[in-house]
């Protein structure tokens, strides 16, 4: 999952008489069971200054779930999952609490069969109590219902210094609000949350693609405007796009439209369809309706490869794309033009009122969450320091100079991001440190770019060292 980190250590992609050595990666991991094996590893982890790394799934690009030397905290088989009608000043209706290694496919399968959706990520193995949910989290619910941080009632909680305890908006509530959106790995580690849940609902959803064969550029580019703009009333009615371009194939798999009928995305389709038609452009679409959300997501959704790229990525505001849509589709052609790949999620997290949480406050105002992969070599280090370098210096700056008071989503991201307190975490970051404090005064949690880890210096070695 995260290919930069391992820094070839053990790879299967080496010559066969490569020494296999754990380098960078953790030296131990614990098979937390239970609460108690989380305190008895926190505590034992301080008493000899040895570097913690939490970790369920290992779904991070940016390092978090490893460190060199580190033991791991491995919250995996937290699988519990449970049913309850909830009752608060702020919400009274149906809940799930949901262990810190329940994943994805696993809450939506149990959530299904109860009759209910929950917001969960558009990759299916993601363990959605982790940095997922506390980094904010996206999906194709989120139009409809807001991100996953959003929909969190309560958090239960291992802190540094031993203790369970309950963050809710009555009960811990800094820490409850730094958690709903603020980051992972830096405040408390998540036992479980709890979460609103909704009935299920019948969903519309199509697949899209074609390429640029037979056409010029100038044409295949002037289709891919149309999607992205005309796409926009479909999402302020609680659909989400997820699209991939190339220099030569635009795909979207899917567009969703969670109780959407069919006739509805038909129509914020037409355009671009009409467009494609009359260039007498090659395409494939496919629509369909289905009973449920469940359904939709199992049969629309084609298997992602996670792991080949290295990250960026710009969280763009609805005013660029209206406003500012030429310099928008200029820019994407030359990231395209180095040899990187576009990936995006036009999405409205906001048709409903947010509460009040850590979120970015840049999804707020955000139209497509883009995401920028330049291609990793697993037996060249010195092209992926020079694809890395070209991410961090040219290719994330074309779409920061479209959004300057703009931000990013801290976990899909490039590490390297300049002045990532704001870019992750807006005008929150200081009161997140705050809490960080609070709650962790010694610094015993640690994640790169999480907040407070400016703190720290990762030596050669992979050692952390407190910064001067």
């Amino acid at each position: 999952m995260a290919p930069w980190f391992a820094n070839f250590s053990c790879s299967p992609f080496s010559p066969p008489d490569t020494p296999c050595t754990v380098g960078p990666l953790p030296w131990y991991a614990v098979n937390a069971s239970n609460a108690e094996d989380v305190r008895k590893t926190v505590k034992f982890t301080t008493t000899h200054n040895i570097r913690l790394v939490i970790r369920s799934t290992g779904h991070d690009y940016l390092g978090k779930s490893t460190g060199a030397g580190a033991v791991s905290i491995w919250t995996h088989h937290l699988k519990d999952i449970d049913f309850l009608h909830y009752h608060s000043p702020r919400y009274t209706g149906p809940a799930m609490r949901i262990g810190a290694g329940v994943q994805g496919m696993e809450a939506m399968a149990d959530a299904h069969c109860h009759g209910i959706v929950l917001v969960t990520g558009n990759c299916p193995t993601v363990g959605i109590t982790g940095g997922y949910t506390q980094g904010g989290g996206h999906g194709q619910l989120v139009s409809r219902f807001g991100l996953a941080a959003d929909q969190v009632l309560e958090w239960e909680v291992l802190t540094a210094s031993g203790k369970v305890l309950v963050a809710s908006p009555s009960r811990n509530s800094d820490l409850y609000w730094a958690l709903c959106g603020g980051g992972g790995s830096t405040y408390a580690i998540v036992l479980s949350m709890t979460v609103k849940v909704y009935p299920e609902l019948r969903t519309t959803a199509a697949t899209l693609s074609f390429t640029s064969a037979g056409v010029s550029g100038d044409t295949f580019w002037s289709v891919i405007r149309e999607f992205i703009t005309g796409i926009l009333p479909l999402i302020d009615a609680g659909g989400v796009a997820v699209w991939l371009a190339t220099e030569t194939l635009f795909t979207v798999t899917p567009v969703t439209i969670p109780g959407g009928d069919m006739n509805q995305l038909e129509g914020g389709l037409r355009s671009t369809i009409d467009m494609l038609k009359h260039y007498n452009m090659t395409y494939n679409y496919d629509i369909r309706e289905f009973p449920s959300f469940w359904a939709s997501y199992q049969e629309m959704n084609p298997p992602s490869n996670i792991t080949e790229f290295q990250l960026g990525g710009r969280l763009m505001p609805r005013s660029t794309i209206e406003n500012n849509t030429t310099a928008l589709i200029n820019s994407l052609q030359k990231i395209i033009q180095y040899g990187a790949i576009v990936s995006g999620i036009s999405l409205n997290v906001s048709r409903i009122l947010p509460p009040d949480n850590a979120v970015n406050p840049a999804w707020r105002d955000t139209g497509i969450h883009i995401t920028l992969g330049t291609p990793f070599d697993y037996t060249n280090r010195d092209i992926d320091i020079a694809n890395q370098k070209l991410m961090t210096n040219t290719l994330v700056p074309l779409l920061e100079a479209l959004s300057p008071n703009g931000g990013a989503y801290l976990n899909e991201a490039d590490w390297n991001q300049a002045d990532w307190q704001w870019n992750f975490y807006g005008r929150n970051y200081q009161k997140l440190e705050k809490i960080k404090d609070k709650y962790d005064p010694h610094q015993i949690f640690y994640g790169l770019t999480a907040v407070g880890s400016e703190r720290w210096v990762e030596q050669m070695d992979g050692r952390l060292c407190r910064s001067k």
